[in-house]
């Protein structure tokens, strides 16, 4: 399984066989195209197949390429956005439909992996804690809110692990699994469903072919649908939900432990970014994650020091043996802490998107399926008017809405009116880039370990906001709305829909 971006997750070295797609009848007309094969789109892919629906999966690069090959995998009834600030932006009731479909999707991949045993999954408590007064705070008013909608929990003594804390919650029936071998089971199940998957099939524009049939144009050729869902992470071309979805890049380390004493539960601390720790048992060996070091995409300028960060944090407090996987990922803020699943905004009723999942993406993507499949199938969801992309909230997220928007315009601003001056081509070392004047254009350089230059344009090809470097990954990421691409120029995450602008790569 490979995936965006330089670093390896654990998740990839122990997927199983590479998966073999089938083919696909271009003149047959399908009733459903799910663009992008993460875990949002193959789940829902296959209840629309299992539905008697016709699909067809169209990913750009190999199921799992995105976030879902990078996630950390927690299953958690407690969500990113506290159920107080649901509450106060929503309402009670809302609130309680968000951890009613928190348990839901932990029910249905608990379901999946039952019926396909699929190896890696385990229920485990989650124990949050605190470490000073103010977390104390923070912690009770989390636990009232949340025991308020059903998502239970209750003050305990006991943290399984030696942190130091003043007080700890914890709350039963979460889960962790393993993202990669789940998702190459639905994947099979959803081909033996009679379902159609094309990998290395990246969507450009979509098109009416006639009133009731949309025209998907692929590099593998077109895709016709009467239907089309954007499982993209965040959706192609220029939307409204790129100014309400703030991306985010969080840093994951797997190693060993020298006393093999690995906590049998799933772990979060309160700070801001707030660190987070499990256990996983994969082929036989057992890992301890940590995750954490968050921050805006595109703004961070050495992303290798936050892996230094993560790694020095977690050998404080444990006796770390090796490190032995080291990744990153990305996941979109949506601005009133609710995600958008339904129809497109601004588009035809037969589009839809899910999108804005925090950092509860494995929770809210397998929701997100469960959510279309039943408005498409059935007209309607309990949930359908509650993550509406389409719901104004003047009050709620209003002030996020205008410090992203405000963001964006500052780095686009900067993009336009400021440039580096360029001292030379050659004082790169290989594995290097930078953003460079050069004979005025403007390049984004990159040297690889053949001396090799690989020269491209910085502008963004969403909104032409300028790329930064992402030196763990290997990455040009946009700060806008958190378009990546690698080192040569190749787009590897929306919203842009095309490769950035190449000049001629040169030796030195």
């Amino acid at each position: 399984m490979n995936r965006d971006g330089n670093c390896k997750s654990l998740w990839q070295s122990h997927a199983p066989d590479y998966f073999a797609a089938n083919g696909w009848d271009q003149g047959q007309i399908y009733d459903v195209l799910i663009v992008g094969g993460g875990i949002t789109g193959m789940t829902t892919a296959l209840l629309l197949q299992q539905a008697g629906m016709k699909c067809i999966i169209a990913e750009a690069q190999n199921i799992g390429f995105g976030t879902t090959g990078g996630t950390t995998a927690h299953l958690n009834t407690f969500m990113d956005t506290p159920y107080h600030n649901i509450a106060a932006n929503f309402g009670k009731e809302p609130a309680q439909l968000v951890a009613r479909g928190a348990k839901e999707a932990i029910a249905f991949i608990k379901e999946q992996v039952t019926k396909n045993k699929v190896q890696g999954f385990s229920e485990r408590p989650g124990y949050i804690f605190s470490a000073n007064d103010k977390e104390d705070e923070a912690l009770e008013k989390l636990m009232a809110a949340a025991n308020e909608v059903g998502a239970l929990m209750q003050y305990t003594d006991a943290l399984p692990v030696a942190l130091p804390h003043t007080k700890v919650i914890v709350t039963e029936s979460q889960a962790q699994f393993h993202p990669g071998k789940y998702l190459y089971a639905l994947a099979e199940n959803y081909e033996q469903a009679g379902g159609i998957l094309l990998q290395h099939c990246r969507v450009g524009s979509v098109t009416y072919e006639n009133e009731s049939t949309f025209k998907a144009e692929a590099n593998l050729g077109s895709i016709l649908a009467t239907k089309v869902i954007y499982a993209t992470h965040i959706p192609p071309g220029v939307n409204l939900l790129h100014f309400r979805c703030a991306p985010y890049r969080s840093y994951a380390i797997a190693c060993t432990l020298k006393s093999g004493n690995y906590p049998d539960a799933m772990i979060y601390d309160m700070q801001d970014p707030y660190h987070y720790y499990r256990t996983q048992e994969t082929d036989g060996k057992t890992y301890f994650i940590a995750g954490g070091e968050d921050h805006k995409t595109g703004q961070e300028e050495n992303t290798d020091a936050c892996f230094r960060r993560l790694e020095a944090y977690v050998r404080t407090y444990f006796d770390v043996d090796e490190i032995a996987y080291q990744w990153s990922s990305q996941y979109f803020e949506p601005a009133d802490g609710l995600p958008y699943i339904g129809r497109l905004p601004g588009s035809d009723d037969n589009i839809y998107v899910a999108t804005g999942y925090g950092g509860n993406g494995m929770i809210y993507g397998t929701l997100s399926a469960i959510i279309l499949t039943d408005i498409i199938t059935k007209g309607k969801s309990v949930y359908k008017e509650l993550f509406d992309p389409n719901r104004v909230k003047p009050i709620a997220g209003f002030s996020n809405f205008v410090k992203e928007g405000a963001d964006v315009v500052k780095h686009l601003a900067g993009s336009i009116f400021s440039a580096e001056k360029l001292p030379s081509l050659l004082d790169l070392a290989p594995g290097e880039a930078r953003i460079v004047t050069y004979e005025g254009h403007q390049l984004a350089i990159y040297k690889d370990e053949h001396h090799r230059l690989h020269m491209i344009s910085p502008a963004c090809t969403h909104i032409k906001c300028s790329v930064a470097w992402n030196s763990a990954e290997k990455t040009w990421d946009c700060p806008c709305h958190g378009s990546r691409f690698s080192y040569d120029g190749e787009m590897w995450t929306g919203p842009a829909s095309r490769n950035l602008d190449r000049f001629n790569d040169d030796p030195v």
